[in-house]
């Protein structure tokens, strides 16, 4: 993600109009170039590199101001003025930074960047750059920041293309990485539905043992009430088989309960 910015008022309009006037061999010869570049640790430039020898004390010192005013977090920075733009990429403690007239395009000026971090991650690294004091590396990685900047003008139309793929590919990754916290999110969800699904099984089944436990009671209940009816009857003898129980039991011929009791033909008189 990049912010742009109008520069801070850090310095003299004079000093920029002066630089103006001698701002570099490549634009002296009607093509575009970058004019300034610098890697930073903090505040303190460890090596640079000008296009003209005037520019650090023009735009370099702009550039170099604004350290000053410029965000900690790792993230990508314009700051605009005139007809000049001052490019920041900033990495966990370590600034990269390059000047260019408005003409050069933002995304040229960032694929530049990319590529002077990973070179002075490969050349300065493991503790050197951490304990580089200001410009002491001017000479093993000036030169490098020219090198970059011929090799990206010279390349100008490919470097955009690959830049413009990468930003693609770093679009996609965080796609990918939406999707999948989305995924993971609703494998949770799922979790969750799959353990009350297994409670209210659960329940169910506690509510049908207690149903037919309810229902056999009711059963024998009614039974007594059945036979008390029997017993209290007028007439001392009964006379009983098979077929008459299982109808005074309420079971038919399969042996299953029926609904009702035709009690009325045991009660004689």
């Amino acid at each position: 993600m990049e912010t742009r910015r109008e520069i801070p008022c850090l310095y003299d309009a004079a000093m920029l109009e002066e630089h103006s006037k001698n701002i570099g061999v490549g634009q002296s010869m009607g093509q575009e170039s970058f004019l300034y570049s610098f890697v930073a640790r903090g505040t303190t430039i460890l090596a640079e590199f000008s296009e003209s020898s005037s520019t650090p004390n023009g735009l370099g010192t702009v550039a170099e101001r604004c350290l000053l005013n410029l965000p900690s977090k790792s993230n990508k920075f314009t700051y605009n003025y005139d007809d000049h733009a001052f490019f920041f990429l900033v990495d966990n403690g370590y600034i990269y930074c390059v000047v260019a007239k408005d003409s050069i395009s933002q995304t040229l000026s960032f694929a530049y960047l990319d590529r002077v971090k990973a070179d002075f991650k490969d050349r300065c690294g493991g503790g050197k750059a951490d304990t580089a004091t200001a410009r002491s590396l001017n000479t093993e990685f000036g030169p490098i920041l020219e090198e970059h900047m011929k090799y990206v003008i010279s390349h100008a139309e490919e470097m955009d293309k690959l830049s413009k793929l990468n930003s693609q590919v770093s679009d996609i990754k965080v796609i990918i990485m939406e999707n999948i916290d989305k995924v993971r999110d609703r494998g949770e969800n799922l979790t969750n539905l799959v353990d009350k699904a297994e409670e209210l099984g659960t329940a169910a089944e506690g509510y049908k043992n207690t149903g037919q436990k309810v229902r056999m009671h009711m059963w024998f209940q009614n039974m007594k009430i059945k036979l008390t009816v029997i017993t209290v009857t007028r007439r001392n003898e009964i006379i009983w088989t098979a077929r008459d129980f299982a109808e005074l039991l309420g079971l038919n011929e399969d042996g299953m309960l029926t609904d009702e009791i035709p009690l009325e033909r045991y009660m004689k008189e």
